[in-house]
């Protein structure tokens, strides 16, 4: 039980947007215009006739019977950056990464459970809206790992090739990975410029690569690659998203020009 914490009162607002080809309708659940939950569907399985499985069988509100079911929400943030879209992406990252959970009081004594690992699921419905479940959950741990490494960052490793395509907040202007093939290193700065129309162009060792890959050799040296995108979008709307003053919407994890992934 947590001393001394204020009292507080939910008054959730539901936004619904849709998901890219296709007719499904996620939710995003919030508390005095905070991020909350995603709700992975609404109105949950307790009243109707229909049989959805054994999801029924879960309190309304909880995991995959209208709460938020991390895995799914992983998910929806990893499409939206398969088609390019930054700005959503990261809002829902942001809503996902647990820290967000506790940056206040209010957020504290509803979330409930440890904010700096992941939880299986967030509930969705009165008394007990934005309480996280099941924490410590490795396979939601998992899942979040790869949309931040693969799918925001780019990094994708095929077979002895590694593919850049970062989808990465309009504000972050670089970050540096020094990855580490077999017994070979290689320091890749990844730098984003607000010129061209999302364009990446790249260079081995002073040498320019036609494609958006890396050819991994283990020669057992160093060495320097430098990939340049352009920002995924330049429009007012975006930057007026990336320079919100919102601090429920801020993320967890901001970047530098010396942020580094090792």
């Amino acid at each position: 039980m947590m001393i001394g914490l204020p009292s507080i009162e939910i008054n959730c607002e539901i936004h619904h947007f849709g998901l890219p080809s296709s007719d499904h309708r996620h939710l995003l659940l919030t508390f005095n215009g905070c991020p909350l939950t995603i709700q992975i569907l609404d109105p949950p399985f307790d009243k109707s006739t229909l049989n959805p499985g054994y999801i029924k069988g879960y309190v309304p509100g909880v995991r995959k019977n209208g709460g938020q079911y991390t895995q799914g929400a992983i998910w929806a943030a990893m499409a939206f950056a398969a088609l390019g879209d930054s700005r959503r992406t990261w809002e829902l990252l942001a809503m996902i990464n647990p820290l967000n959970h506790a940056r206040s009081l209010e957020g504290i004594a509803t979330y409930k459970v440890e904010p700096y690992v992941v939880a299986a699921d967030v509930y969705a419905l009165s008394p007990h809206t934005g309480r996280g479940g099941w924490a410590w959950y490795t396979g939601s741990a998992g899942w979040m790992y790869r949309p931040i490494v693969e799918s925001l960052l780019g990094l994708r490793l095929e077979v002895d090739k590694l593919r850049f395509t970062p989808c990465l907040p309009v504000d972050w202007k670089a970050f540096k990975v020094h990855y580490r093939y077999r017994e070979t290193v290689y320091h890749i700065a990844v730098l984003q410029t607000r010129v061209g129309n999302r364009e990446t162009s790249m260079t081995v060792d002073g040498v320019e690569r036609p494609a958006q890959a890396i050819p991994l050799v283990d020669d057992r040296q160093e060495h320097s690659v430098e990939v340049r995108i352009s920002a995924a979008g330049s429009s007012r709307e975006e930057s007026d998203a990336s320079n919100s003053d919102n601090e429920c919407a801020q993320l967890a994890y901001p970047a530098s020009d010396d942020s580094v992934l090792r």
